[in-house]
């Protein structure tokens, strides 16, 4: 069966072992992902489900597609804040690949906590800090994932129903 809704990857930055997982799970559940950058990422070939769609490499390019076609059925994953707290404002779904769900109820204090770290880091203040993805990180997204998706595609079924 078919799906309606869309994974749509802000694949520049993600993880190869979060998009390689994404794929796995896609393939078991029949679902379409779109894989969106400005260059090339690994990606299965000649399978209907998998597209990936490269973008000018320009500022912005790639949020602007996703944005522009993306639909509030969908889900984003990428870590990019501020195209994040766009996507929640057009009620689309968005988490990042560390498995945390934007929301409007949380996206503002990501978003102030984005350029409190950033003010930090132009004085110098942030130096020690890690940005580090391990297993915990990937375990987090794989389960938040899994519960979303799973959530979309019983919402979908249970809607076809009631039709």
């Amino acid at each position: 069966m078919s799906y309606s809704f869309k994974i749509w990857i802000d694949a520049d930055s993600c993880p190869k072992e979060v998009r390689n997982f994404i794929i796995d799970y896609a393939k078991l559940k029949d679902l379409t992902v779109y894989f969106v950058a400005n260059r090339d990422i690994s990606h299965p070939k000649n399978d209907s489900r998998f597209s990936m769609i490269i973008c000018e490499k320009t500022e912005g390019s790639t949020d602007n597609y996703i944005l522009s076609n993306a639909t509030t059925k969908d889900i984003v994953i990428t870590r990019d804040i501020p195209f994040a707290e766009k996507l929640t404002q057009l009620q689309i779904t968005v988490m990042n690949d560390r498995g945390f769900l934007f929301t409007k109820d949380n996206i503002k204090e990501k978003l102030s906590e984005r350029n409190f770290n950033l003010n930090l880091s132009f004085l110098g203040l942030n130096e020690g800090k890690k940005n580090s993805y391990g297993q915990k990180e990937y375990k987090k997204f794989t389960d938040t994932f899994d519960r979303i998706i799973s959530q979309m595609i019983v919402n979908e079924i249970y809607s076809k129903k009631s039709n």
